[in-house]
């Protein structure tokens, strides 16, 4: 695979790959009806990311790409699995409540990451992780009491559901290193056409939404796939540290894409969700500056 060894070059690419993946809750913004359509749009995101990872997985490794499949064994089952039901919990997230929640949510990943690897991998969390973690749950708790409708409160459950089950996908990465991550997240894709499918199926419900969301949900698609592959060119040539600050870009870009007025959507963060948001993102430059070697995995809205 393409590496980049320049960190000065790598900086910008990673960034531009958060940038990319910060598209998403705007993009969720401009469908029509999107409480509606969340199973026509996993089905369409879902296969999307799947045949364009594939393709570059031909591009990369030639006709034999397929083999990668054989070698993901459990772990890549199960990291796919977790990967899987974080996509489509972010989407019943996002329709429920503000981007700002949703996204402030997934921005607390490397702390879950910190707890699955110690509960199963047995990896020693720190003092100063703890403190941390400590910090983005007293953020978190704040947002919760500052959204006491149902829906709201629906939407943080199913944010932390998503944080999870992307730290999940990460840590089964770090179970098994030689687990291939693409094929593993073609995986969680194709996960999500299947589960969408069996319920559209069961429901006797369209597969297809109108032509202008059916784009939309391509386009996300795509932009996932294009961050996932512009993160791994750059990541190699980045300290640990300033991954954890760069994946920030993701966090930011969404929260400002929906605020800015030009563009239409005008959504405005409550002031507990800006006091929470403020205390997650103290304990993840916290993190950034006591962490040496774990690299985290950004996630793939």
């Amino acid at each position: 695979m393409l590496e980049l060894k320049n960190e000065k070059i790598a900086i910008p690419v990673v960034l531009f790959a958060g940038l990319l993946w910060s598209f998403g809750p705007l993009i969720v913004r401009y469908m029509d009806q999107s409480n509606l359509i969340p199973w026509q749009y996993l089905f369409t995101r879902g296969l999307t990311i799947f045949l364009v990872l594939n393709i570059y997985l031909y591009f990369l490794e030639g006709k034999n790409f397929y083999k990668n499949y054989y070698k993901m064994g459990f772990s890549g089952v199960i990291g796919g699995s977790g990967l899987g039901i974080a996509m489509i919990t972010f989407i019943w997230s996002i329709i429920n409540t503000s981007a700002a929640i949703t996204l402030l949510c997934l921005a607390a990943m490397p702390f879950f990451t910190a707890l699955l690897a110690f509960l199963f991998l047995k990896e020693k969390i720190s003092l100063n992780v703890w403190i941390a973690i400590i910090i983005a749950a007293v953020g978190i708790a704040i947002m919760a009491f500052g959204n006491t409708n149902n829906a709201s409160l629906i939407g943080l459950l199913f944010g932390l559901i998503s944080a999870v089950g992307f730290s999940v996908f990460s840590v089964s990465l770090r179970w098994r290193k030689e687990t291939p991550k693409f094929t593993t997240v073609a995986l969680a894709g194709i996960f999500c056409s299947i589960v969408s499918m069996v319920i559209l199926l069961k429901d006797n419900s369209t597969f297809i939404s109108s032509s202008h969301n059916q784009g939309l949900f391509a386009i996300h698609g795509t932009l996932v796939c294009i961050g996932l592959i512009l993160y791994s060119i750059g990541s190699k040539a980045i300290p640990a540290a300033e991954l954890t600050l760069l994946s920030l870009t993701e966090v930011i870009g969404g929260v400002f894409w929906v605020w800015l007025p030009l563009l239409g959507i005008n959504e405005v963060p409550t002031n507990n969700t800006i006091i929470g948001g403020f205390l997650i993102f103290i304990s993840i430059i916290y993190y950034s500056l006591t962490i040496k070697t774990n690299r985290r995995f950004i996630a793939l809205n």
